[in-house]
This record gives structure tokens, sequence and C-alpha cells, in this order.
């Protein structure tokens, strides 16, 4: 039995429906991806089908009694409430009694917290009632999700980050054990790390899916179909996003030659109607009429929302050095609380590079690109920049626009033209040009969504001459149309340009060379973008392991044994001791990770809670122990290595 239905959906934002008797199936095990451009109605879609949003016309079935998890792009939070109390906020009733009995519990572990005797008598209290609704299993669920997500429980929502609270959103979903899953943009905020954490947890999940991305890899890992919204209508696509992007390609050409015909048909047909008196002596009433149907036909015709034109001025020449770093290390704070962010970093850059920046959030990538461009002084080391550099900035939280503003003020304050190039154009055509309609020119920037400030800022950017262009996370709420005109742009730029990204594939497509992030405040060059990246870190891992014994046997000929391995990179040798801890950690993973999955197995269980909440509870305690030695030994295995 299908999980959902949507059966003649109609929705309409003023003239334009975004719903045009639109119909959609999701079956259970459907890992379902819903794309579409800017502004076509996905994130209303995906409201209306978790019952948060309504339809003009039509029906939203959800089959009974299946839970249902839904992130919505932007989560909305108390900030005031604790991650804990926000991820059993989604719980029902229980909510309640789990956010206190959490609470109790923190208090008396405090010795210091007076009335021990009656918090002790709470705790008892909500014991009974936890047991009497059988709850234990929801307080189990939650903690697990927030270890998952490595979320701390007892922080204020109000203090996270944006990548942070997006984890938030996805742990409060998965708390309540759905059966169906509706995400919007899930991918947003989220360092490459947690992306590909999400893609293996959500293939590795028994849940069906909507969801929304602009992530191509994303698509092509998770997705089993592609549906797009096209001008209200839906259209389903097996398979991944490969597989719609060779279907799609035939059907916007089959459409093409469809539309031609029409439209050379109707242009015969007016012809003829308008032939004059002779004509009429020999008209065919059946023949007027179907022109009339055919003149309706054209009228309700979408045609395809055009596409994004980029243009963008590299103004004049650099410097062939743009930026050059020796021996650069810049640490933030004091004492036991300091921050190494950059260590003892060198550098090259010159006129023409593209350099992607990899790392997860919070290594300090931003930090890095300010200490480049000079805007940051270094700790220690040196930083030379290049000469007739024009640096412009793409800021993803969007600091740059002013909320109240007209669109025309924010692209040319003061003036109705732009220069691009040698190239002059009226603000308004200019606005066009990124699809902006020439009625909302005098629009706020508050009006706008998120993928249309996006291109707000980018033409912004792009109206002013820049040889330096830095892009931080400049693909969030984009569409993969856009995305595409965005890469092409960027290859064919003559500037210099620094990138930070989490999306894997414009990172490849546009990237020459990257800069990664290799912990405690260390970063290294490689050539290439993320895939060439990722491939050297998995053979140099592969080597480590297998390639090692291999080199040892080879050279005993020429030394004896028990001498020390000469590492390959040219870091120091190991000790005995370091070499015998290093060969014995694979086995104390592998027996972690057998126990990680026992205990799994036995907290699935319902009637654990229900005979043994206690066991239970040690149990949940003991997986989040397993965490934390697992991350401990990969650590330490990544420093031996």
């Amino acid at each position: 039995m299908p999980y959902l239905i949507l059966s003649d959906a109609s929705l309409a934002f003023g003239h334009v429906p975004l719903l045009d008797h639109a119909e959609f199936v999701l079956e259970p095990g459907e890992r379902v991806a819903l794309i579409g451009r800017n502004g076509c109605g996905k994130s209303s879609l995906l409201r209306a089908l978790a019952g948060q949003g309504m339809i003009d016309d039509g029906t939203v079935w959800r089959q009974p009694g299946v839970h249902l998890g839904y992130v919505p792009q932007e989560p909305p939070f108390d900030p005031e409430l604790t991650v804990f109390e926000a991820v059993v906020a989604g719980m029902g009733e229980v909510s309640r009694l789990l956010a206190e009995y959490h609470a109790v519990s923190h208090a008396l572990a405090d010795e210091s917290a007076a009335d021990q005797t009656g918090l002790l008598e709470r705790l008892h209290h909500l014991q009974g009632e936890l047991e009497a609704r059988n709850a234990w299993s929801f307080e189990t669920q939650a903690e697990r999700v927030i270890q998952r997500f490595t979320l701390d429980p007892d922080v204020k929502v109000g203090t996270l980050s944006g990548g942070q609270k997006k984890r938030l959103a996805l742990a409060q979903a998965l708390a309540v054990s759905p059966e169906m899953l509706l995400l919007d943009e899930p991918t947003n905020h989220l360092d490459i790390g947690a992306i590909e954490w999400l893609e293996e947890m959500l293939i590795g999940a028994n849940v069906s899916m909507v969801f929304v991305t602009h992530d191509r890899r994303f698509l092509d890992r998770v997705a089993t179909r592609i549906v797009e919204l096209d001008r209200g209508k839906l259209l389903s696509c097996p398979g991944n996003f490969a597989a719609y992007q060779a279907k799609k390609e035939q059907m916007l050409h089959d459409e093409a030659i469809q539309n031609a015909k029409f439209d050379k048909f109707l242009a015969q047909e007016e012809v003829w109607i308008r032939k004059g008196v002779e004509a009429r002596r020999t008209r065919n009433e059946g023949r007027v009429l179907r022109l009339e149907q055919l003149r309706r036909e054209r009228v309700a015709r979408r045609d395809r929302q055009g596409k994004v034109e980029l243009a963008l001025d590299a103004g004049d020449k650099s410097g062939k050095l743009v930026a050059e770093l020796t021996h650069v290390s810049k640490s933030f704070g004091a004492g036991v609380g300091e921050k190494r962010v950059v260590r003892d970093f060198s550098c090259r850059l010159q006129r023409g590079d593209k350099i992607g920046l990899i790392g997860p959030n919070g290594a300090g990538k931003t930090t890095l690109l300010r200490l480049i461009l000079g805007q940051l002084q270094p700790d220690e080391g040196n930083v030379r920049l290049g000469t007739k550099i024009q640096v412009a900035y793409f800021d993803q939280f969007r600091t740059q626009l002013d909320e109240e503003a007209a669109l025309v003020d924010v692209i040319s304050p003061g003036s109705d033209y732009v220069e691009i190039g040698r190239e002059r154009k009226h603000v308004i055509g200019y606005l066009g040009d990124f699809l902006f309609a020439p009625q909302r020119a005098r629009s706020p920037v508050k009006s706008l969504s998120g993928g249309e400030r996006n291109r707000l800022l980018l033409a912004r950017l792009f109206a002013r001459p820049a040889n330096v262009l830095v892009l931080d996370e400049p693909t969030n709420d984009l569409d993969i149309e856009t995305l595409e005109l965005l890469e092409q742009l960027l290859q064919e730029y003559t500037g210099t340009l620094f990138l930070v990204s989490h999306d894997r594939a414009f990172l490849d497509n546009v990237v020459t060379q990257t800069i990664a992030y290799e912990g405690d405040g260390r970063w290294r060059e490689y050539a290439g973008g993320y895939q060439d990246w990722a491939d050297y870190q998995a053979k140099r891992r592969a080597g480590d392991a297998d390639v090692a014994p291999v080199k040892q046997v080879s050279a005993s000929a020429a030394q004896t044994e028990n001498q020390p391995k000469t590492r390959s990179d040219g870091a120091r040798k190991l000790s005995y001791k370091e070499t015998r801890e290093l060969a014995e950690l694979p086995g104390k993973i592998a027996a972690l990770e057998e126990e990680q999955k026992e205990i799994n197995r036995r907290l699935e269980d319902p009637a654990l809670y229900q005979s043994q909440p206690r066991e239970a509870h040690a149990l949940s305690e003991r997986l989040a122990a397993i965490d934390d030695e697992l991350m401990l030994l990969l650590e330490r295995w990544e420093t031996l290595e």
C-alpha cells in the first residue's frame, strides 16, 4: 500500500500556478528526489505533503498510522530550548515528561544542587509516568540520534551554528523512528563529511522519503526515482540523477519538435482564417471551431522558464603573483582554550589559479582565506600579496543584502545602468538576465526566496569588475540548471578564484587545485578537485594498511627486521611500541564495532524497555561510550599514519 498519494492537486500564488492538476504516489522503500527551478513550488509541495501547508484543490492522502518526519529548509526552533528538549519536542505528549526527566537527572548529578531529596522524589514520580506511557524507548531513541549527529544535549539551540541546527532538525525528525521522511535541502550548511555520513545513513535506513536538494552527487547516491516539478506538472523518472539527465534531454527534444509542429499548424490556420471574403464562402465551421481550440491550447501552454544569462568581467589583470604564504600560523584564544586554526602553512598562488578549500565546518576556511587576501595578520610567518588585486566577495550568509532595499538599488545604487566589460546595460534588463521580471525590480529584498537571493547576490557581484573572486558557498539554494551555468562561467573566468563549497560535483567541475584541512590546524595543497583529493586519501590509507607489509618484506634483504620502518611521506619514524600499537588498532576497532552492532540489536527490541528499563539505559550509555572510544582510536590511527 502506498504511503502517500497526491491527486489532482492545484496550487497557485498570484497568477502563477505552482501545481496544475499534479499527481504523485510514494511507495514503501522509495527514495524520491524532487527537483525543479527556483520558485517552481518544491518547498510548497513538500509542506503540503507534510500536512503543514494547504493546496487550492485536489487531495493529499497519507497512510493512517504512518510516522512522518519533516525537515523544512529553515527549521524553526525556540532558541531557549536545549538540544535534548528540541529533539523530543516532536514526540507528542511524552515530550514534556522526557524533557523534565532529562533536566532533573542533570540537576541530581550536580552535588551542589539544593533539595536533593525533592529532586529524587520528582525523578521517581517522572519514572513512574514514563513507564506507564511506555516512553523509555523514546528517550533512548532521542539520545541515540543526538549522539549520532554529534550534538551536545545540554546546549541551548540559540548558540548553534547553521550546520548544527540542520543536524538538530534531522535528529528531531529521526527521533520518532519515521517510516516516511520529507527533507527540504538536507545538505545545506553541512560539511562534506556530514553530507557523506547522511548519504550512508539514508541509504541504510529502511525509510521511504521525498527530498529536495541541488547536490548532484547526493542525488546520484541516494535517489531511486527523480520527480521534476516543471510548469505545474510532476514528471517521474526511475533511477538516479544520471538516468534522469539522459531521459530529460530526449523529453526536451521531443517537446521542442511537438511545439514547433503545433505552432506551424496554428500559423497555417491563422492564414486561412484571414483570407477574407473569398475564404468566408468556403469556410468549414468545424475548422473554425478547431482553430478556436488551437488558440486556447496555445494560450494555456506554459513555455519553459528561460536560463540565467551570466557574464563576469575579470577587469584589469592582476600581477602574476596573487599571494605567497611562508610558514604562516594563526591561533585564537590563549592558554588551555587556545585554538590553532592554521599551523605552519606555505603556498604560492598565481593569477588564473582556481582554488577550492575543503574542510569541516569550523576548521578555519574563512580564516585561511582572510590570511591569503591580507585581511588578517598571521601570528607567525609572512604573507606577500601581489599587485593590482581587485577582490569581489560572495558571502554565504548574504549579509551584504539590505532587506529593505529594492532590487535595482542593490545592483546599481544611484544609477540606471551597469557596465559588464565593454557592454552597458539598463539595470532592469540586467536583472532580467538573472530571471527577475521587470515588475519585481522595485520589490524589496525581503520578498525574495533563498534561491532568488543567491541569484541577486551573484548579479551584484558580477556587476563589478574583479580579478580575484571569492565565493563562499555560492551553490546554496540554486537550482541545478543555474549551477551548471555558473560552473561554465567560472571555468571560463580568467581571474583567480577561491571557492569554499561542500558541493562535491561543483568543486570537481570548477577548481584546478585544492587546499584541504588535515587536522590540528594543518592545511595541504593538492592538484585537482574534490574527487582527486578523496582518491589520494583513499590510496594513502590503503597504502598504509596493505602496501607497508610488502615494503617490509622486499626490504629485508637490505635491512634487518628490527629496524624501524621509514615513512614514505617524510614524517618521523615510528618507534617499536608505536608500530605494535598501529598493528593492534584495526582489531580493537573491529571488536568495538561488533559490540556496537550487538547493543544496537538489543536496543531495537521493544520488550527490553518494558521488562528491563535500567538495562536499556545502561546499554544506551555504553553505546555512547563506544562512540567516544572509536573516535579516539580513529584519531590515534590517523596520528600514527
